[in-house]
């Protein structure tokens, strides 16, 4: 890294800083970089320079946007009614993957977590009640993750939200996503919480 010139250096190291990037795939993405025809890289510097400022939480379900609301929210073929909250806008892309899902979003950017001291306060859990309150909703699904701090969240929302049905009427489902053995998945490798998962969301066949 020593014998790097310092401005590719400098990038090596913002690099490794990166998920998932240790410092050989670091070097060889900053050398990656320097490669690049001129205009590729002034693009890309463009996109990163305005990253922070371009970018904005969508106004109804705080999905990332570049709009007040973003394309999901304004598509009138999708069904507003059904909204799924999911933690992160990556999960989004996830149910987006393949037209699985119609409905909407809500994304509370993070869980409760009591040890790394997040609180039903630091997500967006009041914005979804809001939403609720204000809007004609069908079902509400529950897609944080199988985790215990998904678990606590998706619990969590589940009292506020039947509180809501009792004192306004509203009538809406809640619901969980199933979880399972993985199709082409083995008993064998399966673990014991998966397994009660399988067995509680069994269908008949």
């Amino acid at each position: 890294m020593n014998s790097l010139p310092n401005n590719l250096k400098q990038i090596a190291l913002f690099l490794e800083r990166l998920p998932g990037i240790g410092q050989k795939t670091a070097n060889r993405l900053a050398f990656y970089f320097l490669r690049l025809p001129e205009s590729d890289l002034k693009e890309f510097a463009k996109n990163i320079t305005f990253l922070k400022t371009k970018t904005k939480f969508c106004n109804v379900c705080m999905n990332l946007t570049e709009e007040e609301t973003c394309s999901i929210c304004l598509d009138k073929k999708r069904d507003s009614g059904v909204i799924t909250v999911v933690e992160e806008v990556l999960d989004i892309l996830s149910f987006e993957t393949g037209n699985i899902y119609s409905g909407v979003y809500h994304v509370l950017h993070g869980r409760i977590d009591p040890l790394n001291h997040i609180g039903p306060e630091d997500i967006y859990i009041e914005k979804l009640l809001t939403r609720v309150k204000t809007s004609k909703v069908i079902e509400i699904i529950l897609a944080t993750n199988p985790d215990m701090e998904g678990e606590a969240t998706a619990m969590f929302i589940k009292n506020q939200l039947s509180g809501l049905n009792k004192l306004n009427g509203k009538g809406f489902k809640i619901t969980r996503l199933a979880y399972g053995l993985p199709i082409g998945g083995s008993l064998e490798y399966a673990d014991y919480m998966t397994l009660r998962k399988a067995i509680e969301g069994r269908n008949s066949y």
